[in-house]
Formats: C-alpha cells, structure tokens, sequence
C-alpha cells in the first residue's frame, strides 16, 4: 500500500496514536556515523591529535566535546521532539577498542543516550560473539535487518530488522540495513546477508501495514547506494546513513552534495538523505516535517563541525584519561619521524595511490623478500589513519593498522595479479576498502570502462631493476595480510592460490621494524606506481 493512499480512515485503525497525528509533526534527528572507537581528538588529517596541537585548538572531535554538543542540542529542542541516532561502525580504529573492545564504547554510548544504534560492518571485526556482548551491554536497540543470524548462537533472537518508537505522540518506525559485502570484509561466520532493497521494501510494506506512516531507514551501506534506496522505495520518508564516511554539508568545503540530498522516489515525494563524516567531527542536525498523511514536507538542517570552540564533558574526560593510563607507555614509544604528512586518509588510499599505501606496501615487501616474494597488495581499507610530519610513535602506527593483521604470502599467476587488481578497481565510485595499493608492480586503471575490465599496463620489475609486462603465464609469491590473503575485500583470488603462508609477525612491527631500518627518518612519497586513466 503506498503511503500517499493512507488516509485519516486508516489512521484511526491504529491504537495510541494522538490527535497530533492529524497536524504537521516535526522531529529533529541528530546523528552520527562510523565513529570506530576514536574517543580523542584527530587533527585535520584524521590523524591522532597530541595534547599540544589540541591545547592550541587545531583539532576536532573527541568523545568529551561529542557528549557537549550532543547535550547542548537536546537541551536546545527541550519541549520538542528529538531522536539520536548511529549510523554504524563504532567499533575499530583506535587502541582504546584494541584494548577494550566493544566494552569501551558501550559504556560511552549508553551515557550519551542514543536512541537507535545500526549495526556496522565492523561490528563484526571480532566475530558476532564480541557483537553480541555490545548489544548485550548496551542500553539502547541496535537494529540491523538484511542479514541472518539465527543460524549463529551468540546472535540469534539478539537483533531485530526494525523497531517502532514513540516521539511527541506520535509512532516512528525504524529500518536498519548493512553493506551486502560485510562477510567479505568482517568475520560474519555463519551470518548471511541479503538484498539491501528488497529487504527495505519489505520492512517498510510492514511497518506501513501496521499504520507506522514515518518511516526511518537507518542504514550502514554508503551514501550512493542510499541514493539508490532512495530513489526505489515509496515508503521511506527518510534516510540517515553511513558506511561511506561522506561528509554532506551546504557550507563546509569538499563535501560529497548537500545536506540533505534529496532524491525523488517513485510517488514524486522528495526523500532527504543525510550523513555525517566520521570520527565524531560532526554531529549531523536535521529537522523533518511530515504532514498528517505522513509525507515529508521539509527538511531542513547542517551538520555541526565539532572543533576546539565546543568544551569537553568533564566527566567524559576523567573517564577517558583512566582508560588511556594503561595504554600510554606503549602508544607514546617513539620508533622513527617522517619528514612530511604521510596520507591515509580513505578518500585517497581508496581511489588512488598515496604515501601510507606505499609505505605499508613496501615494507612488507622488504620483510618477506627472503621469502620469494616480488610483489606486495595492501588493502585501502586495511589504512584508517594518515600521520603527521614529525615524531611516529607506535600508537600513530597501530592507529593506522587497528586490526591485528599479520603478513601472508600465496603463490598466484600473473593473470591471477590481473584479476586481484580488477577486484582491487571494482568499485572505486563507492570508496571500497579493496583498493589496492601495491609494491613491485605498477598498474594503469580507467573508471569510465565497466568494472571486470579497468586495468591495463601492469608491469612488474625484471632482474630486479627494470621494468617489464607482467607474463599471464607465470607464477608470483605475493605478499599481503592475512585478511586479503584469505579472500577478504573480495580477494577470492588469493584465497584460491597455492602455498598460502601466515607467517607473520604483526603489520605494526613489520612497518617499525622498517623504518629502523632506513635509520629512524622516512620521507613520504609516491611514484607514479599506480595511474588512473582518465
């Protein structure tokens, strides 16, 4: 039944709704989005930010100003209707999820009083059994619908697809929906995940039939197939995503559209989409007015940049700093300097090549040379912090590598390296963690040919010093991590190799270990080794 046919006759069917429901209703939604465990502040860069650069007030985010901010606003909308909401991924990216896995953010979490939290696709990082102590610890719903778990036993009956809330008097039901590509890229076990649409469809043709006529889809699958949904499904009013880390804004510079973005689904009815960057930099603000047939009449609304003008929760901050005591010999061991910015950001390491991917990449080329390897994959997605110039400590490394990956190596033929390539360049437009950034080898890549079919010129180096094509028929050791090594970001083709090896030792020790051995200084720099055709 499509939204626009309900009328106040079939509103009256439906138990406890108010008077209100025959008037406009207005509900501010705050919101944010893959927050993966970054309880201090970051520079511009997303790198980590260290006490001086934040004392002199060049640094954003961080848990204290985000519970500031969050309370500031709620008290702003005291006597209205708000709702707070995480679009996914809080788990991963920092030492204080290393160290306290899911136990850390839900203690935060539940303080801040979120309303609705969706489940990420790092939420899996651990296996479902670290998932279901978050949602067993956690004093909100975490919803999730296009996946299965009730073949699993420390999830099953755990989660549900969708859940009704009462706001003002009013019923609003939520969706929640993940990235289809999480078993590819998280350790799902035997969780199986479905069609994002048709799952959403479905869910909202219930919730619809149970006379919920605002609908909400919480979603964790990336801003352009939010775009998508969007511009398919009748019944959602509106969608607060994540997944893409995409920055939406009508002020800030570089951001990815407007806030909202809106779409027009298949009634002609405007559907605003909004995101809110990462890290806890920004807390999304966005007014929603539906009228009495439950059709969106405006949405209006900017995300709010967190910066050193916004003062930290006190209690936030004595909390953290006991946390980070435990933590802090380690972290602030120094094993090297860079000489300039290394780049990690996602919006580079996952479209093209940047300084980190080549740092990590030939390391661990330079560790497993012994052991016949020639060329070197590094996942983008497998890089989730850049480095400033200046001092690297071990915690600036293991904020760049949070996942306790190790080195691994497999024997593939050079059609084989074409093909983990074409995986690597398949979906470059959606900021897929499986781009490859390579040592050992060069590679051309044209985005405006269909995915299957984007690379050309892959060269890889003969007798050592030059040059060559790579020959189709031959056989390569290749270097990666354990994690692609066994398929993961939809490397299939190493998984299926010969001679596979997890020989370690661990990532962060690997890029230390090498940068000791250039002397303790490292210059960032990147080489041409990866060319996008344009």
């Amino acid at each position: 039944m499509k939204k626009l046919l309900l009328g106040a006759s079939a509103l009256t069917l439906c138990a406890g709704f108010s008077g209100a429901a025959y008037a406009d209703f207005t509900l501010n939604i705050l919101h944010i989005n893959d927050f993966h465990s970054r309880f201090d502040p970051i520079t511009s860069s997303a790198s980590n930010c260290d006490a001086t650069t934040d004392a002199a007030g060049e640094c954003f985010g961080g848990i204290a100003r985000l519970k500031t901010i969050i309370d500031e606003t709620r008290a702003k909308y005291d006597g209205g209707n708000s709702l707070l909401l995480s679009a996914g991924d809080n788990f991963q990216g920092s030492l204080y999820y290393t160290t306290y896995k899911s136990k850390v953010v839900s203690d935060f979490f539940n303080q801040m009083g979120f309303d609705v939290v969706a489940t990420g696709n790092h939420e899996f990082d651990d296996g479902p059994e670290e998932f279901r102590k978050f949602i067993d610890a956690a004093e909100f719903p975490i919803i999730g619908g296009n996946f299965d778990v009730t073949r699993d036993p420390s999830l099953a009956g755990k989660i549900k697809g969708s859940i009704v809330i009462e706001i003002g008097g009013e019923k609003i039901g939520i969706i929640g929906a993940t990235a289809e590509d999480t078993p590819e890229i998280a350790s799902t076990d035997d969780i199986e995940f479905y069609d994002v649409i048709q799952y959403v469809r479905g869910a909202s043709e219930a919730l619809d039939a149970a006379g919920i006529n605002k609908i909400i889809l919480l979603s964790h699958i990336g801003y352009t197939v939010d775009l998508e949904v969007a511009a398919a499904l009748p019944l959602v009013d509106v969608i607060v995503g994540g997944h893409s880390h995409t920055l939406l804004s009508n002020t800030a510079e570089g951001a990815a559209g407007p806030y909202p973005t809106m779409v027009k689904n298949p009634d002609g009815v405007e559907v605003p989409v909004v995101q809110a960057n990462q890290y806890g930099k920004y807390l999304g603000d966005i007014a929603i007015t539906w009228d009495d047939k439950g059709v969106v009449t405006k949405a209006v609304g900017e995300p709010y940049l967190i910066d050193a003008s916004v003062k930290g929760d006190e209690a936030f901050a004595t909390q953290l700093a006991e946390l980070a005591g435990p933590i802090s010999e380690l972290t602030g061991k120094v094993i090297g300097t860079t000489t300039g910015a290394l780049e990690g950001s996602r919006e580079v390491c996952r479209a093209q090549e940047c300084s980190m991917g080549n740092l990590l990449a030939d390391a661990i080329l330079d560790r497993a040379a012994d052991q016949g390897a020639t060329i070197a994959f590094q996942n983008g997605g497998g890089i989730r912090s850049s480095i400033d110039a200046g001092q690297i400590t071990v915690g600036d490394v293991l904020t760049v590598l949070p996942f306790s990956n190790t080195l691994a190596t497999v024997q593939i033929s050079g059609a084989d390296v074409i093909e983990a390539l074409e995986n690597g360049v398949s979906d470059v437009e959606n900021g897929a963690g499986r781009f490859a950034q390579v040592a050992g080898l060069k590679y051309s890549f044209d985005l405006k040919k269909p995915a299957g079919s984007r690379v050309s010129d892959v060269q890889v180096l003969i007798g050592g010093d030059a040059w060559g094509p790579i020959d189709e028929d031959a056989t390569y050791t290749i270097v990666t991590n354990d994690y692609v090594r066994g398929g993961g970001d939809g490397y299939g083709t190493f998984a299926e190799g010969d001679n596979p090896y997890d020989f370690g030792p661990p990532l962060e020790q690997v890029v230390a270990d090498y940068i000791a051995k250039l002397g303790g200084e490292y210059t960032p720099y990147t080489d041409g080794r990866i060319t996008e055709i344009k």
